[in-house]
């Protein structure tokens, strides 16, 4: 399932730190976009650990779930669509 998480941070440190964080589960997109391809269980976790980085009194994280019948709906302006990693990679 994608799962889109899309934050607003005012403190420099913090967001920073966030998007760093957020590399290691998904796709950067946009600047406080990430596309990430999670089973439910993982989404789960992400939320919890999201909600340990940063002040709710001053920052907005959301996420949408998208389920995987939806992703033929996007429509994508100025870059690919929405594809999920692949499922290795050789080294």
């Amino acid at each position: 399932m994608l799962v889109l998480v899309v934050y607003d941070i005012p403190d420099d440190r913090r967001r920073t730190k966030l998007a760093t964080f957020l590399e290691g589960y998904g796709r950067r997109v946009q600047k406080s976009v990430f596309e990430c391809f999670l089973p439910l269980a993982e989404m789960k976790t992400l939320q919890q650990k999201v909600q340990r980085r940063i002040k709710p009194e001053e920052d907005n994280v959301r996420f949408y779930w998208i389920p995987a019948d939806a992703l033929p709906k996007v429509l994508t302006l100025g870059s690919g669509p929405p594809e999920p990693p692949p499922e290795f990679y050789i080294v």
